[in-house]
């Protein structure tokens, strides 16, 4: 097999430019060496990930031909190729301690593969993921901006984010219509936000889902009054320390 074929519904788009590879793996950091690939097609990443011989890299990839391929022409992967969707895999399984994720995310479920970065905060020291701009924008974005939203929000009270840089569309295969960018998420030293935080995702959530209102209005079925210097504003105008204290007071009066 020399080729794998690029499969639309699995949102595949295979980077075949080895210097962006190369500058993807180089901006992920070797302080912990567990890492997680995911969907890593032919291994364009991988291959300078295993050239890392500090790093202990695991993939996880859900398209059959893309493991055969990688089984192939990656024996050192021997026995670390996962063939799931990352969205259902149990991590923990590998790694029971700190772990980096790495990849060329698939555009249709990269806000999700974000969420499940969440899930595993406690154990996620480093995310260099490569995704659609505008979400990469979105997730980097700063309050006021119109891009601000709910993974913006909840990935900025664990992580320091930065956007690293753009990727044309013309260095894949198919070529996606939009460009890429490249982001790195640190963890940070928040273990736990002052607050509940199941509580904290539901204002958060329930605030963006009506971004256009006042919260007053947004989060009535959650408080019926909040406080003034809350109540007249809309949720892109609240930092993360805002909806911590936001949250923090709707915890006292939750219905």
């Amino acid at each position: 097999m020399n080729i794998v074929r690029p499969k639309k519904n699995l949102g595949q788009h295979f980077l075949h430019d080895q210097n962006i590879a190369r500058k993807i793996v180089d901006s992920l950091s070797t302080d912990i060496p567990d890492v997680l690939e995911v969907g890593p097609g032919m291994g364009v990443l991988t291959r300078f990930l295993i050239e890392k011989k500090e790093l202990n890299v695991h993939v996880v990839e859900i398209d059959k031909e893309s493991v055969q391929y990688l089984e192939k022409n990656y024996p050192d992967l021997n026995g670390k190729i996962y063939t799931e969707d990352f969205l259902n895999f149990d991590i923990q399984r590998i790694f029971t301690d700190k772990f980096s994720i790495i990849g060329n995310f698939p555009y249709n479920i990269s806000s999700q593969i974000f969420f499940r970065v969440l899930e595993y905060k406690d154990f996620v020291h480093e995310v260099v993921g490569m995704l659609q701009k505008e979400v990469a924008e979105r997730i980097a974005a700063k309050p006021g901006s119109k891009t601000y939203g709910i993974l913006s929000v909840l990935l900025q009270a664990f992580f320091n984010i930065e956007n690293l840089f753009t990727v044309p569309s013309q260095v894949f295969v198919p070529p996606p219509k939009i460009n890429s960018a490249v982001i790195r998420l640190i963890r940070n030293q928040v273990k736990r936000l002052p607050c509940d935080e199941k509580l904290f995702l539901k204002v958060v959530k329930t605030a963006f889902n009506q971004r256009r209102k006042m919260l007053r209005n947004s989060l009535k079925v959650l408080c019926e009054e909040l406080p003034e210097a809350f109540s007249t504003q809309r949720p892109e105008q609240l930092s993360v320390k805002s909806f911590i204290e936001l949250t923090s007071f709707i915890e006292k009066f939750e219905k």
